[in-house]
């Protein structure tokens, strides 16, 4: 129950609140006597008493706030080289989205498992008893042989029988989400060309001749052979004695096309060398992810 006291208090506050304010020791007084949920503390060395948020301070609506944008980050700069040569020719500009993008290892290993599963088969195939050829009767009686009990020759216990629990053939791919699964094709390459080792072509690469040896000295002069860890050379259109002399050369490089080649060519070669026109198809078509503009019906 409450006391007297109260009461007076809470009259005393309802006729501060009634009166004019424009008295100077109401004025003082007033905020002393109020207190709310939210309050505003004064600052040190402020000769302003704290004052109710509640009363004197104006609620914030939604207009007013202002969403900041993240900073745009500078574009990357890729040095285009002539094969076999490598003798620099010109320098291209690509967006950091695309190829300098923080390294995301699980993201790579989504993508990596979502391929492997897509290229199983998934044919093995095993007769259950049901399948195999042959008669139901049962080999012998149920009871008085001495022996263990046994039905038709179809019994995964007996041989040329059906098999218990085999593989049969079945779909082992998996899902993965297509936004994901761009965003992998580019933290691989971003992957790549943090460490130096994309190196970016000019289109419709060639040599003079097919010989495997002489190839293979060119890719060893160039630090982009077998000692070096191998290299992926990724064209359009290859020419026919590019594509002989990588037949000969197994251990210092292979030769992909562009649709031929995944995320895991990308992380398992030691270096990547890619075609200019190559390069942008592969990032032109691994970009659902970066598109932000909301489909509409209209």
């Amino acid at each position: 129950m409450a006391s007297p006291a109260l009461y007076a208090s809470r009259s005393v506050l309802r006729q501060i609140y009634v009166k004019d304010l424009r008295d100077p020791l109401l004025q003082c007084l007033a905020p002393a006597f109020s207190r709310s949920m939210a309050t505003e503390t004064a600052l040190p060395g402020s000769d302003h008493p704290p004052m109710d948020i509640a009363l004197h301070a104006p609620l914030s609506t939604a207009s007013s706030v202002q969403r900041r944008t993240p900073p745009k980050q500078p574009d990357v700069l890729t040095t285009i080289y002539r094969f076999p040569s490598m003798e620099p020719q010109s320098f291209a500009y690509y967006p950091a989205n695309h190829l300098h993008l923080p390294l995301r290892r699980d993201i790579l290993h989504r993508a990596v498992i979502f391929e492997g599963d897509a290229t199983r088969q998934g044919t093995a195939s095993t007769k259950w008893r049901q399948d195999v050829h042959g008669s139901g009767r049962k080999l012998r009686p149920q009871k008085g042989t001495g022996r263990a009990r046994l039905g038709d020759k179809k019994s995964p216990s007996i041989r040329g029988g059906g098999v218990a629990f085999g593989p049969h053939p079945r779909d082992f791919s998996t899902d993965l989400p297509r936004k994901i699964y761009d965003l992998a094709w580019r933290t691989a390459l971003s992957y790549r060309y943090r460490r130096g080792q994309l190196v970016v072509l000019e289109d419709g690469v060639e040599i003079e001749m097919d010989e495997p040896r002489w190839l293979a000295q060119i890719m060893n002069w160039n630090h982009i052979g077998k000692s070096d860890g191998g290299s992926l050379l990724v064209a359009r259109k290859p020419g026919d004695n590019l594509s002989q002399a990588f037949l000969g050369i197994e251990g210092h490089g292979r030769l992909k096309t562009e649709d031929d080649v995944d995320v895991k060519d990308l992380l398992k070669a030691g270096r990547i060398m890619i075609e200019k026109r190559s390069l942008d198809a592969l990032l032109r078509n691994h970009s659902s992810d970066l598109n932000r503009k909301v489909p509409s019906a209209v």
